[in-house]
């Protein structure tokens, strides 16, 4: 079964980022001049996900509010000529069907997945983190919707990070496999500690998986933090042999994470034709004297 359907949690208080979060979704910080959560709908659009469901909570209206229209700020802009910012404008309108549900209260990845039950139905689907940013140099998501088309069952991304991160992640047991870049999952556990850790291979935000998630998720009980961790139940799926790793080698920040925030910005800013080449030359500049000079 094709996957259509894309799940956004973005349910999230934001606490990393506090003060800056306090009125403003942490998903709506801007990276560069697009909030952090439009990338990540433009990365599910273009791999063929046009039916998205975002599962916000208290505090969200910002992130609605951007992929609605705005008829007064398009007037304003239609007035005036100004039809390059007027299409910026209008561009998030048309990235695909946008639905929203509620989560209620903060009970974990897992709890907020499970609010996608009657929207997703008896179909695969992919959950995509707001906080992880994948470089559009280097997608992964089509390669985890073949997989999945291929073996089925639930596929996860897999990133190898230094031992001493290990206990950010979810961890995964992994075994060979006969196809180049995949990995078998025999085990999943969340934020173990270094000598607890099974591998160096971290869960990062990207997931496609089967509708049996579902009634493995209504059965979990809280776990790390209090709170119903997706690892969990993925561990009871893995131990099946019903999850398959993709691993991940490309570009990928952590927007929840101020420094990786602030990489993320100026990697993208860099990497721009009207932003990159004074950007690139005061940076340079910057680096030579160093960094005496922050003006």
């Amino acid at each position: 079964m094709s996957v259509t359907k894309a799940v956004i949690p973005a349910a999230g208080l934001g606490t990393r980022f506090l003060p800056a979060t306090k009125a403003t979704p942490k998903e709506m910080l801007p990276v560069v001049d697009k909030p952090a959560i439009q990338y990540v709908v433009e990365e599910a659009v273009a791999a063929g996900l046009d039916d998205l469901l975002f599962i916000t909570g208290k505090s969200k209206r910002s992130l609605e509010d951007h992929f609605d229209r705005n008829a007064e700020l398009e007037g304003a802009l239609a007035a005036k000529g100004d039809s390059d910012r007027l299409s910026l404008v209008q561009f998030p309108t048309s990235l695909g069907h946008i639905h929203y549900v509620r989560q209620g209260e903060p009970l974990g990845l897992g709890h907020a997945v499970l609010q996608a039950e009657h929207h997703v139905g008896d179909e695969p689907f992919a959950v995509l983190l707001g906080d992880d940013l994948i470089d559009e140099s280097n997608p992964i998501l089509p390669r985890m919707l073949e997989v999945q088309r291929e073996l089925g069952g639930s596929v996860i991304c897999l990133m190898g990070v230094p031992p001493a991160d290990i206990s950010l992640y979810g961890c995964a047991a992994v075994k060979a496999s006969d196809m180049p870049g995949i990995l078998g999952i025999s085990d999943l556990v969340e934020k173990p500690s270094a000598d607890e850790a099974p591998s160096n291979f971290a869960i990062i935000g990207r997931y496609v998986l089967s509708p049996d998630v579902f009634s493995v998720l209504r059965e979990t009980k809280p776990g790390k933090g209090g709170e119903i961790q997706l690892t969990d139940a993925l561990r009871v799926l893995a131990q099946r042999g019903e999850v398959h790793g993709v691993v991940f080698d490309g570009l990928r920040y952590d927007t929840g994470d101020r420094l990786s925030y602030l990489k993320a910005v100026v990697s993208i800013a860099a990497r721009r034709d009207d932003l990159g080449p004074p950007l690139r030359a005061w940076l340079e500049a910057l680096v030579a004297g160093g960094f005496a000079d922050l003006a």
